[in-house]
């Protein structure tokens, strides 16, 4: 794993050589080297953008491996209980198997990626003091440095460590905190001081944006409004309510909820509720290692033609009639399909929405030569083939959301009530929708709507685990569609805890974590 640390230069200089114009505005003609790497602000802003570049890039040298999009369907919806894919294949993924393993893949993926961008990210934080040019763009990449090592953490921590409600107000075991560049063995910090320390790098960035009084040219770079989204998804995490409450309010304060024509887009362009994307276009795109290639319904990639995503049959069955979100999945009503793992009849289906959604939005739609699946997703769409589009990272909806939460653990019960309206009827993804649930009921609903809003956004697993919830998959005979191999209930203390054990690859170096 030191390697990680070893080669955070030679990353950055392959980052700042191979980004295109579209991308970063300015196109390096050659490799940089490291003593040129921060010799201007100009050159640091570079690299601290092209982390953003890192975050969608092939890793590990294995295809699906992509990058952040890899974390929100390989540890956020295929092992949640709201997105059912016939993936036979990939059994155990989906039920935890995985997460007592030191030397799968999957267990070291996340680790690798994480510090990876933290390494980057340290760096950058090590070396911008001395980089020539005005003080304000020293701050600013600065600070969008240490915004990317609290986002990097706050994941770390989530994957690799237990709940917070199990940690016994934090003392029990978390990741490495490492905090500059240097390699040597280290222990394992308490997630109390993980978190600590997550808080002090995004006060320190807010201040430091601040004073910078630099804004962001574009939504996929790092800025204030992220580092009070990344903060409201932490301390909502940590159970810190009061103060998810408030950063979640300032980060969407610049960032209306997005309009009906918008919702049913595609989710692959921004719209005006993005607080921060990845971006990419057809000059930067992954092929068939995409995110989108994986999901997006139109995507000519085999994982989509084969094995299109749907939505859990329970779940869509909640959703009001009146709810334009409803019509985001096929319904398959009136259809025939099979009850083993949803295969349907393809006519009424590619008529009813492969060809509806093309049409309305002008967007290549399923073909004759794609799977269909009863209730399968048309929320997210490919921009272009095989797999390319800007990957959502936060939006407003999630804060609002967060807040509604938040307000329901501070006891502000008529607060959390209007966030939901706001989310739904205001917004008119539900004109009929109203709230007066209390107690459970409304804890309840908070819950339902962030598993309908942020479908297949890569947050099931994640909001299950922190809440202390059990994973429920039912087949098609008891209710659900799952197949019939991941069609089961884990309690939040099975499979090690959902937590994931720190990998092989740094135990055998760090001698500090034997």
């Amino acid at each position: 794993m030191n390697k990680i640390y070893i080669l955070a230069i030679a990353v950055l200089i392959f980052i700042m050589s191979g980004c295109s114009k579209d991308y970063l505005e300015t196109t390096p003609t050659g490799s940089i080297s490291p003593s040129t790497l921060f010799k201007t602000t100009e050159n640091a802003a570079i690299a601290v953008n092209g982390l953003n570049k890192l975050m969608n890039r092939q890793l590990i040298g294995s295809q699906g491996y992509n990058g952040e999009g890899t974390i929100k369907l390989y540890f956020g919806d295929y092992p949640g209980q709201t997105m059912s894919v016939a993936l036979t294949g990939w059994n155990n993924t989906i039920n935890g198997e995985y997460h007592a393993s030191d030397t799968d893949r999957r267990t070291y993926y996340a680790w690798y990626y994480y510090y990876m961008l933290i390494g980057n990210a340290n760096t950058i934080i090590e070396e911008i003091d001395d980089a020539e040019g005005p003080e304000a763009e020293r701050q600013f990449i600065k600070a969008q440095a240490l915004s990317y090592r609290a986002f990097s953490y706050m994941n770390l921590i989530q994957l690799y460590s237990v709940r917070w409600i199990d940690s016994n107000n934090g003392s029990a075991p978390g990741v490495v905190l490492r905090l500059d560049t240097s390699t040597g063995d280290m222990p394992l910090s308490t997630q109390a001081e993980v978190y600590d320390q997550i808080y002090k790098d995004l006060d320190d960035a807010i201040d430091l944006f601040t004073k910078s009084g630099i804004e962001r040219d574009e939504e996929w770079m790092m800025g204030l409004d992220v580092a009070y989204a990344i903060y409201a998804r932490a301390a909502i995490t940590k159970q810190d309510y009061a103060k998810a409450l408030s950063m979640a309010k300032k980060a969407r304060a610049n960032y209306p909820l997005m309009s009906v024509a918008e919702y049913k887009a595609g989710f692959c362009n921004p719209t005006k509720e993005w607080i921060w994307y990845l971006y990419n276009t057809d000059t930067e795109t992954l092929y068939y290692y995409s995110y989108f290639a994986y999901v997006g319904y139109n995507a000519v990639a085999s994982q989509v033609r084969n094995y299109p995503k749907c939505i859990s049959r329970e779940l869509f069955n909640k959703i009001p009639e009146t709810d334009i979100r409803r019509g985001l999945f096929l319904d398959p009503k009136g259809m025939s399909y099979s009850t083993v793992n949803g295969f349907a009849t393809k006519g009424k289906a590619l008529d009813k929405y492969g060809r509806q959604y093309a049409s309305e939005d002008g967007r290549k739609g399923i073909e004759s030569n794609f799977k269909v699946f009863a209730y399968m997703q048309f929320k997210i769409a490919t921009e272009g083939q095989p797999g390319i589009g800007n990957l959502s990272l936060f939006r407003s909806s999630e804060m609002v959301l967060i807040e509604a939460e938040a307000n329901y653990f501070l006891n502000n019960i008529g607060d959390a009530q209007k966030n939901l309206v706001e989310l739904n009827k205001t917004s008119k993804r539900d004109p009929e929708y109203n709230c007066v649930s209390t107690g459970v009921d409304l804890l309840n609903e908070i819950k339902f709507y962030r598993e309908v809003e942020l479908w297949g956004e890569g947050f099931n697993w994640f909001d299950l685990k922190r809440w202390g919830d059990s994973i429920v998959r039912r087949s098609f005979k008891d209710g659900g569609n799952f197949l019939s191999a991941v069609a089961v209930t884990i309690g939040p203390h099975e499979k090690n805890e959902w937590t994931w054990v720190i990998p092989k690859k740094e135990t055998d170096y760090n001698k500090e974590i034997r």
